[in-house]
């Protein structure tokens, strides 16, 4: 498929971290584009796969990004019920974003590869705007975060490089049957991300490394639901435990060029105000 012959682009999760990077990108590109999320019309949701069919219709190529989260189990059967069904409908070119390390985002993986459509993997290690645009963005503001891990080295990614390498995928030639295992250009532990996300704010962000058990209380307390409990702590125990701490070419190899800084993250949000402290 050449890229004059790519029409229409679904974009799931296009209310999401890179989802919707993803949208505006293939929107300022002149690409005709559906968003994929439970407030669009079509409507879509993962747990609805009646409506799949109506935001499927018309669709050349799909930007796949699974909610919650891949660890979760049974996330692979779905997204292969969705590929499957993605290539009886038509649609020619799937772009899967995947997760290091993650048994379930490898199977997830495995099933879009057995699809038959033309595929590229995006596997991407921990966002950099997990700081600012998720679950660590309120405890940055409070002055403390307080995780279950310790000096493990991590290659944070930035969105945007996601959203790059998605869009080279969705739109161009030469990246079908290829796996993008995409990170930043260097390790950091979380207290040494949180120290950054400090120096560019210009206050005092302190990171306390804690056990397993007391941030499942502490995530119970705060009312969080056991699913949710459960997932992020799988991701911890599995993820940032030693087993990605290693860079990646995925962003070069897609683009050219390198990946963005963490340091380049935190002085480009600072300013927007994110992370003042709670008043």
């Amino acid at each position: 498929m050449s890229d004059n012959e790519l029409k229409s682009v679904l974009v799931l999760g296009a209310t999401g971290r890179t989802g919707r990077r993803v949208l505006d990108r293939l929107s300022a590109l002149g690409r005709p584009v559906r968003a994929g999320s439970r407030s669009a019309a079509p409507a879509f949701d993962w747990t609805d796969s009646a409506g799949w069919p109506a935001v499927l219709s018309g669709v050349d190529a799909a930007y796949v990004s699974y909610q919650p989260d891949l660890a979760v189990p049974g996330a692979a059967e779905v997204v292969r019920e969705f590929a499957e069904l993605a290539v009886r409908s038509g649609v020619r070119r799937l772009v899967l974003l995947s997760g290091r390390g993650e048994t379930g985002a490898q199977q997830a993986e495995a099933a879009v590869r057995a699809s038959g459509a033309e595929w590229t993997v995006v596997r991407a290690a921990w966002f950099q705007q997990n700081f600012s645009e998720d679950f660590l963005v309120e405890a940055v503001r409070a002055g403390e975060v307080a995780l279950p891990v310790g000096a493990v080295g991590e290659p944070f990614v930035d969105a945007d490089d996601i959203a790059d390498v998605a869009v080279a995928a969705l739109t161009e030639d030469g990246h079908a049957g290829q796996t993008y295992e995409v990170t930043g250009p260097r390790l950091l532990t979380c207290a040494e991300a949180v120290g950054e996300i400090a120096a560019a704010a210009g206050r005092d962000i302190a990171y306390l490394s804690i056990s397993t058990e007391q941030y499942r209380a502490a995530m119970a307390e705060h009312g969080v639901p056991p699913e949710v409990v459960s997932m992020v702590e799988h991701l911890f125990t599995e993820v940032l435990d030693g087993r990605n701490a290693h860079l990646a070419d995925g962003v070069h190899r897609a683009l050219g060029r390198e990946p963005r800084d963490f340091a380049d993250y935190a002085r480009r949000t600072a300013p927007t105000g994110v992370w003042n402290p709670l008043i």
